[in-house]
C-alpha cells in the first residue's frame, strides 16, 4: 500500500450530534457496505450502544475511496468516555469536527477540540444536521469561525441522515489530512491504542504502525510489560477481522497476539520485534482513571458468580477496576471504580444482561482520603476543571448553581450569543445531580465538560450512623462541615420513617469524630418507639394489681430488652437509602 494514499482521521463531537450516523454514510459512500445492507450505528457493536443511541466504545474501519485507504475511529461523546478520544486522537493526524446545527458547540466538542489541537491533528470543521426545519445554520457557522479562526467557506455543511455533502467530506479529507509519516525500513513499532480478549485467540491489539512493518509468526515484544509473544495474524478493520499478509507503517489495523492477559497487552504501549536492537518507546497516554466508586453485591446467589462476571467483563473494558468488599448487611460484594454516572449504568446492565445477574448497587461516591501530614488529620477529595457552556441569558442562574456546589470561578469566555464559564469544583458536587440541575437552571440548553485536576483538602466531616447502639457503616457518608447539620437531621428523619417498630425503644444517632464504634459528637437523634402490645387484654375482672403487675413487667422486659436486643434492618431500608 503506498504510504502517501493513507489517510488516518477520528470524528469528534459531542454525543448526540451525529457522528455514528454520519460514519454510517461514510461506509455507504465508499461502498464499504452496501446500502441494502446498512443499517443504523453499523460501527456500534453492542446492543447497549444500539438501545442508547450513543457510542461507548471506540470502532475502526478501513474504507477505499479514490485510489486512497481512509481509516476512521468512530469516538464516543459522552464525558465519561473522553479517555476513548484521546486514545483514538494519538493514532491519527486529522479530526471531523461534528456540531449540530440545531444546537450549536456544546461542551463537549469544545473539550474534544481542545485534545485535538494539543495533538497537532488537522481540524476540519463540519456542521449536521442541516435538513432539519429549527437548523441554525448561520449562527453556527459564525460560532465555528469564532472558534476556528477559519472562514465560512472552510465549513462544509452535511446532512447524516439523507448523505447531502458526505462526498464532500471524503474529498475534504484527502486534500487537507496529511499522509502519515513513517520510515518503512526502521525497526517496526506501533503504537497499541485499544485491545480486546477473544476467548479463542488471546488478546487482539489495535495499532498504529509508526514505523517498519508487521507480519504474521513475527515474535513481537511490549516494551512496558517486557512480555513477548507471536504475532499469529495481522489484518485490517473492514467492519470485521480482515486478516492480510504485512501491516507497515502508517497503517491502522490489528494483530492477534496470542497473550492469555490482557494486562500483558495495555492500552499506550509500545510493540516491536523480540530482537536485541534497541527501539525508542513512543509516548503514550495516561490510564483512565476510576472517578466513581460504589459497591456491587448480589441478590442471592453465590459471590463467585459476581467475580467471574466482573473478570470476564474486564477483559473488554479496562478502564473497570474491582476490589473485594464484606459488608456486615449485603454479604461480600466487590468495591468497583467507574469513569462515571453513566459508564456505572452500562457495567450494571451489562453485567444484568450478559450473566443474568441481579445487583445491588450502592449509592455512588467519589474516593476520599485522609492527609496525615498535617497536625490535625484532613480529608482530601478529588477536584476537577469544570467547563460550563450557556446561553448569556441564562448566565445567572448557571453560576449561582455552580456556587452553589462549591465551584470557584476562574473566568468567561464569550462566542457568539454563548459564553464559556471555567471552574474549579470538587468532583463529588458534580457527578450526582449536577448535570439534571444544569438543564433545569438553562431549559435544557447549557452543557458541561470536566476534567480531573488532583486532590485537594477540605473542611470535610464524616457522618457515622449508630442505629440502637451499633454502628452501621453502609450508611456513613462524607459531607461539607457546613452541610453536616442539614444532612444529618435530614438522615435521621428518613431513617425514622424507613425503620420499622420492633418490641423495644430504638434510637437512631449521627454523630462526628466517632472513634471505635463510640459516638462522638451527636448531630441529629430520633426515636422510633417500641412497638405497644396490649398484654392485660386477656384479664377480664379481678383486682387491679393484676393489671398493675403485667404492665410492671412488660416495662422491665421491654427494658432488657432495649439493653440486650439486637436489631436486624430490612435490606429494603438500605435500599431505599441508597436511591436517596
Amino acid at each position: 500500500m503506498i504510504q502517501t494514499n493513507i489517510r488516518n482521521f477520528v470524528i469528534i463531537a459531542h454525543v448526540d450530534h451525529g457522528k455514528s450516523t454520519l460514519a454510517d454514510r461514510m461506509l455507504e459512500v465508499t461502498h464499504t457496505v452496501e446500502t441494502r445492507d446498512s443499517r443504523p450505528q453499523m460501527l456500534d457493536t453492542m446492543d447497549l450502544e444500539r438501545e442508547r443511541g450513543i457510542t461507548i466504545k471506540l470502532q475502526p474501519v478501513r474504507m477505499n475511496y479514490k485510489e486512497h485507504t481512509l481509516n476512521l475511529i468512530d469516538t464516543p461523546g459522552h464525558v465519561d468516555f473522553a479517555y476513548e478520544v484521546s486514545r483514538s486522537l494519538a493514532a491519527v493526524e486529522g479530526a471531523i469536527l461534528v456540531v449540530d446545527a440545531t444546537k450549536g458547540i456544546q461542551a463537549q466538542t469544545l473539550a474534544n477540540l481542545e485534545h485535538a489541537q494539543k495533538a497537532g491533528l488537522k481540524i476540519i470543521p463540519v456542521i449536521n444536521k442541516i435538513d432539519l426545519p429549527n437548523a441554525m445554520i448561520e449562527e453556527v457557522s459564525e460560532e465555528i469561525q469564532d472558534l476556528l479562526n477559519v472562514f465560512d467557506e472552510d465549513i462544509l455543511r452535511v446532512s447524516a441522515k439523507t448523505g447531502e455533502g458526505v462526498s464532500e467530506i471524503l474529498d475534504k479529507i484527502i486534500t487537507d489530512i496529511p499522509a502519515p509519516t513513517g520510515e518503512r525500513e526502521s525497526l517496526p513499532k506501533a503504537l497499541i491504542f485499544d485491545s480486546i480478549y477473544d476467548a479463542y485467540r488471546g488478546v487482539i491489539a489495535y495499532i498504529r504502525v509508526i514505523d517498519g512493518s508487521f507480519k504474521r509468526g513475527d515474535r513481537i515484544k511490549f516494551m512496558m510489560t517486557q512480555k513477548d509473544s507471536e504475532a499469529t495474524e495481522v489484518g485490517e478493520f473492514r467492519l470485521k477481522y480482515e486478516a492480510k499478509d504485512v501491516l507497515e507503517a502508517g497503517e491502522i489495523g490489528y494483530i492477534v497476539t496470542g497473550a492469555k492477559n490482557l494486562a500483558d497487552v495495555q492500552v499506550g504501549d509500545t510493540v516491536t520485534l523480540n530482537s536485541p536492537e534497541p527501539v525508542s518507546p513512543i509516548e503514550g497516554y495516561k490510564k483512565p482513571q476510576p472517578m466513581v466508586y460504589a459497591s456491587f453485591f448480589l441478590q442471592g446467589g453465590e459471590p463467585n458468580h459476581l467475580r467471574t462476571a466482573l473478570e470476564k467483563l474486564k477483559l473488554n473494558d479496562s478502564s473497570l477496576v474491582y476490589e473485594p468488599e464484606n459488608s456486615q448487611s449485603f454479604g461480600h460484594g466487590f468495591r468497583c471504580g467507574f469513569l462515571g454516572l453513566l459508564h456505572l449504568e452500562i457495567v450494571k446492565e451489562r453485567l444484568e444482561r450478559e450473566n443474568n445477574l441481579e445487583l445491588i448497587v450502592t449509592q455512588p461516591s467519589v474516593e476520599y482520603r485522609i492527609n496525615n501530614d498535617e497536625a490535625k488529620p484532613r480529608y482530601e477529595e478529588p477536584w476537577v476543571d469544570l467547563e460550563v457552556l450557556t446561553p448569556k441569558e441564562y448566565l445567572g442562574q448557571v453560576m449561582e448553581l455552580v456556587q452553589a456546589k462549591r465551584g470557584i470561578y476562574e473566568n468567561t469566555h464569550f462566542f457568539g450569543e454563548r459564553a464559556v464559564l471555567k471552574y474549579q469544583a470538587p468532583l463529588a458536587e458534580i457527578i450526582v445531580d449536577f448535570y439534571d440541575k444544569l438543564k433545569s437552571a438553562s431549559q435544557g440548553y447549557a452543557s458541561q465538560n470536566y476534567e480531573l485536576i488532583g486532590w485537594q483538602a477540605g473542611d470535610l466531616v464524616k457522618l457515622d450512623v449508630f442505629v440502637a447502639g451499633q454502628l452501621v457503616e453502609e450508611f456513613n457518608k462524607i459531607v461539607p462541615a457546613f452541610q453536616a447539620q442539614t444532612q444529618a437531621k435530614a438522615l435521621a428523619s428518613k431513617l425514622k420513617e424507613l425503620i420499622p417498630k420492633q418490641m423495644f425503644e430504638v434510637i437512631i444517632q449521627i454523630a462526628v469524630n466517632s472513634t471505635n464504634g463510640v459516638p462522638g459528637k451527636i448531630l441529629a437523634r430520633e426515636d422510633i418507639s417500641a412497638m405497644r402490645k396490649d398484654v392485660i387484654a386477656k384479664l377480664y375482672g379481678g383486682d387491679r394489681t393484676r393489671k398493675d403487675k403485667l404492665l410492671k413487667k412488660q416495662v422491665a422486659g421491654k427494658k432488657k430488652m432495649k439493653k440486650l436486643g439486637k436489631l436486624d434492618i430490612p435490606d429494603s431500608v438500605f435500599m431505599e437509602i441508597l436511591k436517596a
